[in-house]
């Protein structure tokens, strides 16, 4: 579990990262945001296995943790810089 977690751990900004590049190039509707979020960690985590010696499932798990978690990343991200503007 915890090779799981530091995976996806190292997994979220790259997420992150792509999905930030797919909304830029593509209109995604707010509301498929997260949805997307997961299945592009799903597919960098099944991507990553010359990276790692886990297996397919294992990395499966760390690519929907980490699109799950890079959602949310963006979000706080997002939330921060508003209120530094009402300040």
């Amino acid at each position: 579990m915890e090779q799981v977690l530091l995976f996806s751990s190292l997994l979220a900004p790259l997420v992150t990262a792509f999905m930030e590049l797919l909304k830029r190039t593509f209109s995604i509707p707010k509301k498929y945001t997260p949805i997307c979020s997961f299945f592009v960690g799903l597919f960098i985590g099944f991507l990553a296995a010359p990276f790692t010696d886990m297996g397919p499932e294992l990395r499966l798990w760390s690519g929907g943790i980490a699109g799950l978690a890079a959602t949310g990343l963006y979000e706080i991200g997002k939330k921060g810089k508003k209120s530094k503007r009402t300040c």
